[in-house]
């Protein structure tokens, strides 16, 4: 069985990581400063992290400079796989961030608008490069609706039919962030995990909820993730990297521990 991957996420807003509650906007002031995007990935890279993902929540062509700088200069210091996303709307933006040094782009808005761009990415530039990030909130009983523009624009379409059909466009990564459960610490969304794992042929990210050690394990286990994202509980301090990988390894998941902890 492949190791379950571990993966802290830093949304940068000006050059600096923030968080925020279930999308909380900058322009409403919902955001809390976290710190330099270098340093909490230096540190993270420390701990044992599996990869690294940058969100620019800025999204402007000034930021995208930005983010572009963020990543050569962590590519620099850290030897995890970097994974950016934010403001990427073409494969121009796509080969400005992997020259940088990212290993993934993270689309999300753009190809929903251009589903295509999945196809033209991945053509360039391999399946492996592309990660389609999936903004879904449960809007009745059964049903998981997709929003665009950071969670704030129902796009009709179901979260479960959009994943299969980015894989068929040529996504080599889904990333499935639940509204609901964005930064209120209650846990993952298992359902709709579940079900989109089992339904495509590539990994599933889950995000979005992380409260503790155990809700980590239950998505794995239960909602069939391949791998598990996080920001709160790592950007302020109150679970490791290392501390989620052997509370994993405890409970039977498989997972790449460090050497002086293997």
């Amino acid at each position: 069985m492949l190791a379950r991957r571990v993966i802290p996420c830093l949304d940068v807003h000006d050059g600096q990581v923030t968080r925020g509650v279930q999308f909380g906007r900058a322009e409403a002031g919902e955001l809390r400063n976290v710190g330099d995007p270098v340093e909490l990935a230096m540190r993270y890279n420390e701990q044992g992290a599996d990869e690294m993902v940058f969100f620019d929540i800025t999204a402007s062509a000034h930021a995208r400079a930005s983010m572009a700088d963020v990543i050569r200069r962590a590519a620099d210091c850290c030897f995890m796989p970097l994974t950016v996303g934010g403001g990427i709307r073409t494969v121009e933006d796509m080969s400005i961030m992997l020259k940088a040094g990212a290993d993934k782009v993270s689309i999300n808005s753009a190809a929903i608008a251009t589903p295509d761009l999945i196809r033209q990415g991945a053509k360039k530039f391999g399946s492996q490069c592309i990660v389609v990030s999936i903004d879904a909130k449960k809007v009745e009983t059964d049903r998981w609706e997709v929003f665009s523009h950071g969670g704030r624009k129902a796009t009709q379409m179901e979260a479960l039919d959009w994943a299969i059909r980015a894989v068929e466009l040529g996504a080599g990564e889904i990333v499935l962030n639940s509204i609901d459960a964005d930064g209120t610490k209650a846990g993952y969304d298992l359902e709709i995990t579940r079900r989109i794992s089992e339904a495509i042929s590539v990994p599933v990210v889950a995000s979005g909820g992380a409260g503790n050690l155990d809700h980590m394990a239950e998505v794995l286990e239960h909602g069939k993730a391949d791998a598990v994202l996080a920001a709160s509980i790592f950007h302020f301090g109150e679970f490791t990297v290392e501390e989620v990988k052997q509370h994993l390894h405890q409970k039977g998941i498989p997972v790449r521990l460090k050497a002086s902890a293997a």
